[in-house]
């Protein structure tokens, strides 16, 4: 394989680096930005939890090739904040303990902030279709739910 050099801007981070032509974006979030925030689950673009937002969309990482992603703004779970402040679906994830095991709660919380940036009140129909794909095993659906009424209000 070949290694080819690109430059990454992930959360605002710039990097040059020497990649495999073929490495798919999560393995650079997580092994050389050592951001551990997106997980790999299935590899398939079926569980939803390596999401991150690039050029202000929610895209899955696992298989998007990190060369297809040079120029682009990468916002992973970890850039959300600022300041060290939680943006407010991280804040209402944590205030309605939103989580259980956690494994898929970065994914889902990257495609409501994706949501929300676009519109401060999105129906029923725009929150659900933005979170197709985002698998949850342990259950804590209802508690989702409720954070996202909370941001709806706030909004």
């Amino acid at each position: 394989m070949k290694k080819i050099k690109c430059k990454f801007n992930i959360n605002g981070n710039h990097k040059d680096l020497l990649i495999y032509e073929e490495k798919p974006l999560i393995y650079v979030i997580r092994d050389d930005y050592n951001l551990k925030g997106t997980k790999l689950g299935c590899g398939l673009e079926q569980c939803g939890s390596c999401a991150v937002i690039i050029d202000g969309e929610k895209k899955l990482s696992c298989n998007i090739l990190a060369k297809d992603c040079v120029s682009s703004k990468i916002t992973t779970i970890e850039g959300l904040s600022s300041n060290d402040n939680l943006n407010k679906v991280q804040d209402s994830f944590k205030k309605y303990n939103a989580a259980q095991c956690g494994y898929c709660t970065s994914g889902i919380i990257i495609s409501l902030s994706a949501l929300f940036n676009k519109n401060p009140k999105p129906s029923k129909k725009d929150i659900l279709k933005s979170l197709e794909g985002q698998l949850c095993r342990c259950g804590s659906h209802s508690a989702v739910f409720k954070a996202i009424q909370n941001i709806i209000k706030s909004n």
